[in-house]
């Protein structure tokens, strides 16, 4: 019986460790936290690869571009590489944690 469970829990955990926050596209950005305005921005692996915290608006302080109302993440540019990429909501976009993901994010060569 033993055996059998780690047979059966093997699989289900290679399942859920694939399953991507932003299928189809390189990053996601979780929503604004409220310590303070950002975003974090995460891989498909949910590993925070870059963010932003700071009491001013995010969409003002050079990583993140943001829409018209309604407001969303539109833009986002790498910190450490500069590389710009472009991000809108996905309705198969997942969570990171308990940090929901607002938009997924690509580079589409820019």
């Amino acid at each position: 019986m033993q055996s059998y469970l780690k047979t059966l829990a093997l699989p289900l955990l290679l399942v859920s460790s694939t399953l991507a926050i932003c299928p189809g596209f390189n990053y996601g950005i979780g929503n604004v936290q409220s310590l303070g305005g950002g975003g974090t921005f995460y891989d498909d692996s949910c590993n925070v690869v870059d963010g932003l915290t700071t009491n001013n608006n995010p969409c003002n302080e050079g990583i993140f571009a943001c829409s018209p109302p309604p407001i969303i993440f539109d833009e986002y540019t790498n910190s450490f590489t500069g590389l710009r990429y472009a991000c809108r909501t996905d309705p198969n976009s997942g969570t990171c944690g308990s940090d929901v993901i607002s938009v997924c994010c690509r580079n589409d060569g820019n």
